[in-house]
């Protein structure tokens, strides 16, 4: 789900100006309306961008219930939903001291056309104009009305682009050095994003999607050849021999809860032996989970499932659950003995099996290059990043964390660098574990005091 690679970014954390560039590019657009005779269309757009009224929230209980009926009809990805994002709010963002700075811009008539949740999050003496959640959001997007690109173009909302920033800057609660805008997928439901006119660049990592089609034996002989099913089949047996396999997720009170602990747990250990540091131990981000998928005004769009395999616990999934779209967010497996036989892969099929027959239209991966997901994902979304300097102290960060995205990306996107890079940060990890052991795990879960 998550980008793991987040340390070089917070010790620094502290490019050209967008404003200049959405000014031109609104006036670009005016001037040749003007000389194709396009004022019917091209000038009703600009038009409509200066006529936008924007306001701008600190507080999210003050626009909740204009948030969340605006779901049922908006175009929006479950990352923006008012559920998720109050929740890291509550478990993250404040005791972070991260100010939620929502902006609403809605029609002259009062329509609600968007809304923009950002957020100004503090380190050191800098100040970063970032999405709210985005450490913990795999897709970064407004809410969109459903007509809205219809009604508001790219040009227009560039030309809307530099009044936003204003309004923010002019307020003492939401002033800014730097603007950085991560993990922006190209299209919010079926319409473009607005925030590409932005000036972007790739981000590292990519997502990976695949529809649902068929029934489930259809839809597995369309992804994988006839040997590979046989061997997955084979492993399957193996898993049989080894104790009766049970597929749980209908999970309530004690039981859901100690498949939360164990997922987190399992985590751990798969991280260690990548080499990479667990995320679940930053301060809120268990608790988040662990909230999000118990308490009783969420828990329905949690789907929390797991694999035995006689006594053990052999895989764990998490899912988010919006509309048509099942989104697999965490997933874990057993690292014993019972891991040559894939548990994790098996667990995967009967996921995959379980939401074609819910009526799921889309499987969604989320974030993250993982060989297997290519295995059956028929898109790879390209997502994208915004990063640009307000002042001399946003500047100088937005130089360091430029080039650390561009050595990040360069290595990522290089089969060879980046399985050469795995396999040390994996060496690395394993010494790491082998002087620290479960000590070092252990100290790292306490950091999270809502753990």
């Amino acid at each position: 789900m998550v980008d793991n690679n987040m340390r070089f970014e917070e010790a620094v954390f502290s490019g050209p100006d967008p404003v200049v560039r959405a000014e031109a590019a609104g006036c670009a657009f005016e001037a040749q309306a003007r000389v194709m005779g396009l004022g019917a269309t091209g000038l009703i757009s600009i038009l409509a961008a200066d006529a936008v009224a924007l306001a701008l929230h600190d507080d999210l209980g003050a626009v909740a219930s204009v948030w969340q009926a605006f779901e049922a009809e908006a175009s929006h990805t479950f990352f923006q939903t008012f559920a998720w994002l109050d929740a890291w709010q509550r478990h993250v963002g404040a005791p972070a001291d991260v100010l939620p700075a929502i902006v609403t811009g809605r029609h002259p008539d009062g329509m609600l056309l968007f809304i923009l949740p950002l957020a100004i999050h503090r380190q050191r003496a800098v100040r970063r104009l970032t999405f709210l959640g985005a450490d913990l959001c795999d897709y970064n997007a407004p809410l969109l009305h459903p007509e809205f690109e219809a009604m508001l173009g790219d040009a227009a909302f560039a030309a809307l682009w530099p009044r936003l920033l204003g309004q923010l800057q002019a307020d003492h609660r939401f002033t800014f050095d730097l603007i950085d805008l991560p993990k922006i997928p190209e299209r919010v439901g079926d319409q473009r994003n607005p925030l590409l006119v932005l000036g972007t660049t790739a981000n590292p990592s990519g997502a990976y999607v695949t529809a649902l089609t068929g029934a489930w034996d259809e839809f597995y002989a369309s992804k994988r050849s006839s040997s590979t099913r046989k061997r997955e089949r084979r492993q399957v047996r193996q898993l049989a021999d080894q104790g009766e396999i049970r597929f749980v997720d209908a999970l309530e009170g004690d039981e859901r809860r100690r498949t939360l602990d164990l997922l987190f747990e399992q985590k751990a250990r798969s991280f260690d032996r990548m080499g990479v540091r667990n995320i679940f131990a930053r301060p809120g981000y268990r608790s988040l989970f662990t909230a999000f998928a118990m308490d009783l005004g969420s828990r329905h769009l949690v789907h929390l499932s797991r694999m035995e395999v006689g006594p053990t616990i052999a895989a764990i999934s998490l899912g988010f659950v919006s509309g048509s779209r099942y989104s697999l967010v965490i997933s874990s497996y057993d690292g014993g003995d019972l891991a040559r036989f894939g548990p994790g892969r098996a667990h995967l099929h009967e996921l995959l099996r379980l939401a074609i027959q819910n009526g799921f239209a889309v499987f969604d991966f989320t974030i993250g290059d993982e060989a297997y997901k290519q295995d059956w994902c028929d898109a790879r979304l390209t997502l994208q990043d915004h990063l640009s300097a307000a002042t001399w102290r946003g500047a100088i960060v937005v130089g360091l964390v430029s080039l650390f995205r561009s050595v990040k990306r360069a290595i990522k996107q290089s089969p060879v660098l980046w399985r050469q890079f795995s396999r040390a940060r994996s060496r690395l990890g394993a010494v790491r574990v082998s002087r620290f052991g479960a000590a070092g795990r252990r100290q790292a879960k306490n950091t999270d005091p809502h753990a």
